[in-house]
């Protein structure tokens, strides 16, 4: 694993204790179907800033000026540079972990006053994505299990699976053809342990009859045991994560081409604007409805109607009798690690909700990328605010695409972007 550390200061001792002050006013949210915005505007009280780049991590895109859209009196730097990270958490002694499915590697970054140091904490894993904490046990998910490590003095060890039998691309019954094998993993504070499972494909309904069932977020009951679904109807829920009041939530990737309800056909228009991606709170038993319901309107509390492709006549699902979706992206947005932070950012980002949002893929314009903030208040989430911008310029075309922000114990954010190569620190004004 190659990566690129900064070689000059980054301010403060990680590990300090640092005073933070309140920033501009909270960014208004945009409209579901928002597309693109050059970096050079600043918009809903985000500044253009130029990122902070060292000349040793100056390789492209990096190396020409850069200018990303953050809130007033916030900076931006290139933290680190390395081929592909996804998502990421912090550890008990303070290093940050990045998974990099595409080497089946965990990387551990430990921050110095001068540069972090890297290692590969855990080597010759199947497409590890998903990565979480309790206490001391380090929680990974591969593409095919889930496995626990006891994690002492940096090294991760008396490895244990789980979940065995996951599917992916090598699951016998699926002959290679698997869209969303990336799995994400969150532990309750009941030590239960919860992971996502995507859907094979777009509409690939026979999904829901397999074993286990795919697109779902499943189940692990404290203290082992075989794994259940927990929800179902969920096409790819790669944001998992914990609320400060112990909800779990999920980000959802809906799915593609949906027809128009009202001429049955998937017309250009009306798929760059459906269905809004979701984000869900996750409660026993709950359904989302793919494939046979899709979420309409927004930006909060979502209903779902009817899929008219997959669910014609309503015969497969009743649509009206799910409740709604707490609260949504713009369609094709691609919401991928999700995080929650408490009591560390200053106003008005003190705390919510941190998405990582990929962009899309498919869409005209494309659906920029950005890293989302949604402000919790009162057990639920406000609607989405853009904490950093500026990765796409008003013809389409980008240098970057965010894939999760964690904040760090110095205050600050961990922002990984997998097609930049790179790891951002983004810092609020200090006092």
């Amino acid at each position: 694993m190659r990566v690129w550390l900064r070689r000059n200061r980054i301010g403060s001792c990680l590990f300090g204790v640092t005073l933070l002050a309140a920033c501009s006013a909270a960014p208004a949210p945009p409209s579901p179907d928002s597309s693109t915005t050059p970096a050079s505007e600043s918009v809903a009280g985000l500044t253009p800033v130029t990122m902070q780049v060292d000349r040793d991590m100056a390789q492209a895109p990096f190396d020409e000026p850069r200018q990303a859209l953050v809130p007033a009196g916030w900076t931006i730097s290139v933290w680190a540079r390395m081929p592909k990270p996804r998502l990421a958490t912090w550890t008990p002694d303070g290093a940050l972990l990045i998974s990099v499915p595409s080497a089946g590697e965990v990387v551990r970054l430990q921050p110095a006053e001068d540069a972090p140091t890297s290692s590969v904490l855990i080597e010759g894993l199947d497409q590890p994505h998903g990565l979480t904490f309790a206490g001391n046990s380090l929680y990974v998910a591969e593409s095919d299990q889930v496995d626990v490590y006891d994690y002492a003095d940096g090294k991760a060890v008396n490895r244990r699976t789980i979940a065995p039998g996951l599917p992916d691309a090598n699951s016998e019954d699926l002959r290679g053809s698997y869209h969303h094998a990336l799995k994400s993993v969150v532990v309750g504070r009941d030590g239960a342990v919860y992971f996502s499972i995507g859907s094979r494909g777009n509409i690939t309904a026979d999904d829901r009859e397999a074993d286990p069932p795919r697109a779902t977020i499943m189940r692990v009951p404290p203290g082992g045991g075989p794994a259940q679904a927990f929800a179902t109807g969920v096409r790819n829920g790669t944001g998992l994560a914990f609320a400060p009041d112990g909800s779990l939530w999920t980000a959802v990737n809906n799915r593609d081409n949906v027809a128009n309800p009202q001429t049955g056909e998937p017309d250009p228009e009306y798929v760059g604007a459906h269905p809004p991606e979701s984000l869900a709170r996750v409660t026993p038993g709950r359904e989302l409805g793919w494939p046979y319901c899709n979420p309409d309107g927004g930006p909060a509390n979502l209903p779902l109607i009817r899929d008219v492709q997959t669910n014609a006549d309503g015969s497969r699902m009743d649509c009206a009798l799910l409740p709604p979706i707490e609260q949504s992206f713009g369609s094709h947005a691609a919401p991928l690690g999700m995080s929650f932070t408490d009591g560390v950012l200053p106003t008005p980002y003190a705390s919510g909700a941190l998405v990582g949002v990929h962009g899309s893929w498919n869409r005209e314009p494309p659906r920029a990328p950005e890293v989302s903030f949604f402000a919790w208040r009162d057990g639920g989430l406000g609607d989405q605010q853009t904490l950093v911008g500026g990765f796409q310029s008003g013809d389409g075309s980008r240098w970057g695409r965010p894939v999760a922000a964690v904040t760090g114990p110095d205050g600050a954010v961990y922002i990984t972007d997998d097609y930049a190569d790179a790891v951002y620190r983004l810092a609020p004004p200090s006092r």
